[in-house]
C-alpha cells in the first residue's frame, strides 16, 4: 500500500472512531479545507521578504502542521467523494502543461488566457 493510501486509511479510521462522519458533508469539509489553508497564510501575513525568510526557518514545524491539516482535508474529501486525487492531479497537471507552454509562460505570471 502506498503512503498516500496508508495516510487516507488512517485519517478515515481517526474520523470514524470518533463518529464524526455525520458532520462531514462536502460543504463543511471544503470550509475546513479553506480555513486550514488560511492558517497557512497567517504565518506569512504582514511579513516582508526578509522577515519571511527567517520566519520560515524558525517556524518550519508549525507551518508543516498547517500544511498537514490542509492535506488531511484533501485526502478525507477525496476519499468521501470517491475521487482518486493522484489521478486528478495527474490530469490537472497535463492540462496546466497545455495551458502554460514553456515557450509562452517561462518567467511570466500571466494567466493562460492572456499568453
Amino acid at each position: 500500500m502506498d503512503k498516500l493510501k496508508e495516510l487516507t486509511k488512517r485519517i478515515v479510521a481517526f474520523r470514524d472512531a470518533r463518529d464524526w462522519k455525520q458532520f462531514h458533508n462536502p460543504k463543511d469539509q471544503s470550509l475546513s479545507l479553506v480555513l486550514e489553508a488560511a492558517e497557512v497564510m497567517e504565518h506569512f501575513q504582514w511579513k516582508n521578504k526578509e522577515e519571511m525568510e527567517s520566519y520560515v526557518k524558525e517556524a518550519k514545524n508549525e507551518i508543516g502542521e498547517e500544511l498537514a491539516d490542509v492535506l488531511y482535508w484533501v485526502l478525507l474529501m477525496s476519499h468521501d467523494l470517491e475521487i482518486d486525487v493522484m489521478e486528478a492531479l495527474d490530469k490537472k497537471q497535463a492540462k496546466n502543461e497545455e495551458k502554460y507552454p514553456v515557450e509562452k509562460a517561462k518567467g511570466k505570471h500571466t494567466k493562460y488566457t492572456k499568453l
